[in-house]
């Protein structure tokens, strides 16, 4: 995976913090779970719900990024970059 020295001031801050905080929280529970050995359906059923939380994140990130990155990009004439790279990262989201 690249990673870019680029920055930008992420508009719903205080909301994906939110919902990372939580995540942070039930991969603890899932990790207690496992500790405690319980029931793997249990444990699966919280992994599950841990990936859709993640996949929120992702899309809220996604939109935010088009919204405001690409949309800038565009802007200033430089769309095809800015929409490969968005292909790319969505290519690596759907794997």
């Amino acid at each position: 995976m690249e990673t870019t020295m680029k920055s930008t001031v992420q508009p719903n801050k205080q909301q994906l913090l939110n919902r990372l905080k939580r995540i942070e929280g039930q991969v603890r529970g899932v990790h207690q779970m496992v500790e405690n050995d319980r029931y793997c359906v249990d444990i699966l059923h919280q992994v599950s719900a841990i990936q859709s939380a993640m996949n929120k994140v992702s899309l809220a990130l996604l939109e935010d990024h088009t919204h405001h990155c690409v949309a800038k990009a565009i802007k200033d004439n430089k769309g095809e970059e800015a929409i490969n790279e968005l292909m790319d990262v969505m290519k690596t989201m759907t794997k």
